[in-house]
């Protein structure tokens, strides 16, 4: 019998394309307001901000993860070193998101809350996960938040620590909990060694698409929409 319910952050319970998007308008602000000539003049800086953020949307959506600044800066021709470039990363982390939790989410928290004990475990850099855990406004329906980054960085997912804390905390068993998340890299490995029912959510968005392949990677269940959760929890 299923009592308690974990869940994953990132393309799980919102699209986390809107956050690289956020991310990136948050970033083109910064660098359009160092221009004194641009910033100094609010329908130029407007005009260089969206410039900025469609080239490294651009560079992102063409599938350029990891140099995504470097290049759109270099498509810009505008000039920077490592230290901007390390800056502009910082920006981009600790920037406030401007991301809203779907509807489809919402319902299924409000719903899933009054029936088990939820939680949520989370990679990533903070306070960026915080700020969108804050942003969301979706705090208040978990009983326990695991924030990798905070257990330190090689307990980051496929680590079973942050889970086994989930165990500790909630005062559970593997039996008894069930892993919702989206990346079949990271996400399900621990939690299938566990012994927890693992599902996955695959958002029409999600950001992770490849397939690992690896034994014991995959979730046990796949679903398409999280508002299909609660019917396949009660068959668990």
């Amino acid at each position: 019998m299923i009592t308690t319910v974990v869940f994953d952050l990132d393309d799980t319970l919102y699209d986390e394309i809107e956050y690289c998007k956020s991310g990136f308008a948050a970033v083109a602000e910064f660098l359009a307001n160092s221009t004194e000539s641009v910033s100094a003049n609010p329908a130029m800086a407007t005009a260089e901000i969206r410039r900025i953020s469609e080239a490294m949307w651009e560079q992102f959506s063409t599938g350029n993860h990891t140099k995504t600044f470097n290049a759109a800066l270099d498509e810009l021709e505008i000039s920077y070193d490592d230290e901007l470039i390390l800056e502009l990363i910082e920006v981009y982390r600790r920037h406030k998101p401007k991301i809203t939790l779907p509807p489809d989410s919402r319902d299924a928290l409000c719903e899933l809350s009054t029936k088990y004990t939820l939680g949520l475990l989370t990679d990533g850099f903070l306070p960026g996960q915080q700020l969108k855990v804050q942003a969301l406004g979706i705090e208040k329906y978990f009983k326990f938040i695991v924030y990798t980054e905070q257990l330190g960085r090689k307990f980051w997912k496929p680590s079973p620590v942050g889970f086994e804390k989930i165990l500790q905390t909630l005062e559970t068993r593997p039996e008894n909990t069930v892993y919702i998340a989206d990346n079949e890299k990271k996400d399900f490995i621990a939690p299938n060694k566990l012994g927890f029912a693992t599902i996955q959510i695959l958002r029409p968005a999600h950001l992770h698409t490849s397939v690992c392949g690896q034994a014991g990677a995959a979730a046990q269940h796949i679903i398409p929409q999280i508002s299909q959760l609660s019917g396949l929890l009660e068959r668990l």
